[in-house]
């Protein structure tokens, strides 16, 4: 296990819900037919073989949702004190109903967007995939 991998099972360390297709990251869900996600409920450290293999067909953020370790002002995403992409998320869908029963999640407790909003979060995060861009031409 390399040390990315320590990190992200370190429950104090705080992880990014919408990650890239890194080694050591973390594989949070897989994006089903429907376009929602389908979460694991185990923590799964992928492998750099796992990002080859995934790299070989459609972007793996298309397919996929991966979780890692938040970097705050490391990351385009942040600003001031916080991760905008749940925000504009929630803008964009505007207010959701509670969920009787939250998703399952194998980070929760460690999740920036869960730390920030709590389970209004987690009523908006099955419907989010972290590339949405079309393939581009070359």
């Amino acid at each position: 296990m390399n040390s990315k991998s320590n990190n992200i099972n370190n429950n104090e360390n705080i992880l990014c819900p919408s990650a890239q297709c890194e080694d050591g990251a973390m594989l949070l869900g897989v994006v089903r037919k429907d376009g929602h996600i389908s979460f694991l409920s185990k923590k799964v450290v992928i492998d750099q073989e796992f990002v080859k293999i995934s790299r070989l067909g459609r972007s793996p953020e298309k397919r996929f949702r991966f979780a890692d370790t938040c970097v705050k002002a490391g990351c385009k995403h942040w600003t001031k004190d916080r991760c905008v992409v749940i925000d504009n998320i929630l803008d964009i869908l505007g207010p959701q109903p509670d969920l009787a029963k939250l998703p399952s999640c194998s980070i929760r407790e460690q999740c920036r967007w869960f730390k920030q909003l709590g389970s209004k979060a987690c009523t908006v995060c099955p419907e989010i995939i972290t590339d949405l861009h079309p393939k581009m031409q070359s």
